[in-house]
């Protein structure tokens, strides 16, 4: 299930409240910035730190390859 793309103009990182790259398909939302990954469940996106992931230095150049070959969007942009 997607989340709501009213939400998606809001939602920021609870870290350093800065914009999340949205991986529709992994259903995830990603910080670059950071390196930490939040998931998605059933359309809820769980912004809890603490069950957040940061990912790997492989996995971070995997994820933002996809970000640039793909144009996935970002939260907070209208």
């Amino acid at each position: 299930m997607p989340l709501d793309p009213e939400l998606l103009t809001v939602l920021a990182c609870p870290i350093d409240k800065g914009p999340l790259h949205v991986l529709d398909d992994e259903d995830a939302l990603y910080n670059a910035r950071l390196k930490r990954r939040y998931h998605v469940r059933e359309g809820i996106a769980v912004m809890l730190v603490d069950e957040s992931e940061v990912v790997s230095d492989a996995e971070h150049e995997r994820i933002m390859a996809k970000v640039a070959a793909s144009g996935v969007r970002t939260t907070g942009a209208a």
